[in-house]
């Protein structure tokens, strides 16, 4: 089956607008690593994502009635960027169906390229669902953004490029995935001509619709998506992507955001380019796959798929780099309350360098610090770190991975409240846009006592929400009814070791 887009690859129109991107030896990551680490960089495309590729292949094979018409996509931006672009070279009105929550420099780019943008939904799907719409009230030609065998023949010219510039053995080439498109197309060349190279899709951990996929043996439907690696929030992989990558793709491996923040870093380091989060997942992969299987000396590449980045948000990947790379371990520590039992402990740390450190008086006996503490991932990690404290007869706790300690509170200040009865906790994640926060205040109304809030906008495709609530016993399932109805993803913390030692 794959054969069949060798052909379509091979005759593909993508050079009138796209270019041949170069691998990169990643020098720092291969010495790091001991394999030989390279990056095709689809992030030096004109619209700095590999998109390009199957959107002008597809488009420039449209029929004259079809071009009179005019394109329509849904699109979280990097897709836009390319079918905008394609459509403005060949003389085509594009229309372009956006979820709010696409950073600002997407939607700059896909206008400044002549095209119209609508914004609608929250996530892909709603917006795909609008742009369907439209499709049959105005006539449109629908251009789907990867479940296209033009599209996926596209994307598929990354291969044929990779397989010529780098005439070497390749062990595996890491793609990072969304609806599929990109490692259809590479995978379905590269299994064609090369067999004994593996396939690795790379998916962030909450948007993993290909990999719950070929667990089940048949395209599912994820309930939620995250947002954080916008141009791979995808629900559900495509049917001609999945029909492709059942074939040629050899494993998908799964990533957190705080891993590929550090992935983004790597290549930064590397480079001196900026990916965007879901152009950094074949890093990211690469990482995990090195450390799962203990391999040295093989030529590994990963798919670098674009650099459209909110400039915004690189506030919140460079915090995160460090926890991403086990470069930081946050602990909370119990202390003498006294003159001179902090210069003890910061003694007892030697030459680790202390990142962060809040505290706030509570009583005469012992004080309870948050501190940030530089680790190392192989020589001083962080449970090295842990272990030296216990033995020294510090109370420690570590709090490295736990998202409260990591989102708010190392950001809040204020201590324990003085009288905090029936205080529960929930943290929420809920679409960014202007004005959502309001929203979000509006529809919580006033029937319960607000006893904590912390918000903090860093340019993420999402809000971020810590909030305390008074709520008596017997209510506590009205609350969460309440909740459900409101439609934001929320958990409750109230249990959570972060919240409890430093601010219930």
């Amino acid at each position: 089956m794959p054969q069949k887009y060798i052909k379509k690859i091979l005759e593909a129109r993508v050079y009138d607008v796209a270019v041949e991107t170069p691998i990169h030896s990643a020098h720092f990551l291969s010495e790091r690593f001991e394999n030989e680490i390279l990056l095709k960089r689809e992030d030096l495309q004109p619209v700095f994502s590999f998109k390009i590729r199957g959107a002008y292949n597809k488009v420039s094979q449209l029929t004259a009635e079809e071009r009179e018409r005019g394109v329509i996509a849904a699109s979280a931006g990097n897709h836009a960027q390319g079918l905008a672009l394609a459509a403005k070279k060949l003389g085509i009105k594009a229309v372009i169906v956006m979820p709010k929550t696409t950073p600002e420099i997407k939607v700059q780019a896909v206008r400044a390229r002549g095209a119209r943008v609508i914004l609608h939904g929250d996530a892909f799907d709603e917006a795909l669902a609008y742009s369907q719409k439209m499709v049959e009230e105005k006539g449109y030609v629908y251009i789907h953004p990867y479940d296209d065998v033009d599209t996926i023949a596209g994307q598929g010219t990354i291969a044929m490029e990779i397989l010529r510039q780098h005439s070497g053995p390749i062990d595996a080439i890491f793609v990072p995935v969304g609806g599929g498109g990109l490692i259809a197309g590479i995978g379905a060349y590269i299994k064609y001509l090369r067999p004994d190279i593996r396939i690795i899709g790379v998916e962030y951990e909450e948007s993993a619709c290909l990999k719950a996929a070929l667990e089940k043996k048949r395209r599912v439907v994820l309930s939620q998506v995250g947002l954080f690696a916008d141009g791979v929030a995808v629900a559900q992989v495509g049917k001609e992507t999945f029909r492709v990558c059942r074939k040629v793709v050899d494993e998908v491996i799964t990533v957190n955001a705080d891993e590929i923040c550090a992935a983004v870093k790597d290549i930064y380091d590397d480079t001196r380019s900026i990916a965007e989060p879901a152009g950094a997942l074949g890093v990211a992969g690469i990482k995990r796959y090195v450390e799962r299987e203990q391999i040295k000396g093989q030529t590994l590449i990963a798919i670098d798929s674009g650099a459209n980045v909110n400039f915004d948000r690189l506030r919140y990947i460079s915090e995160r780099a460090e926890l991403g790379e086990k470069r930081e371990a946050i602990i909370a520590v119990t202390i003498p309350e006294h003159p001179g039992s902090f210069r003890a402990f910061c003694q007892t740390l030697g030459k680790r360098s202390i990142t962060e450190f809040n505290y706030r008086y509570h009583d005469t006996q012992q004080a309870k610090i948050f501190v940030g503490v530089q680790t190392k991932p192989d020589t001083d990690t962080r449970e090295d770190l842990v272990a030296l404290l216990e033995e020294k007869g510090y109370p420690v706790e570590d709090l490295t991975e736990n998202e409260i300690a990591k989102l708010h509170i190392r950001h809040m200040g204020g201590g324990h409240a003085p009288s905090g009865e029936n205080e529960i906790v929930y943290r929420f994640e809920f679409p960014e846009r202007p004005g959502a926060l309001l929203n979000f205040l509006n529809k919580l109304g006033e029937r319960w006592n607000i006893s904590m809030f912390h918000y903090r906008n860093h340019g993420a495709a999402y809000g971020r929400v810590l909030i305390g609530m008074q709520v008596s016993k017997k209510e506590k399932s009205d609350v969460e009814n309440f909740l459900d109805d409101i439609g934001y993803h929320y958990w409750e913390e109230t249990d959570n070791r972060a919240y409890q030692l430093f601010l219930g």
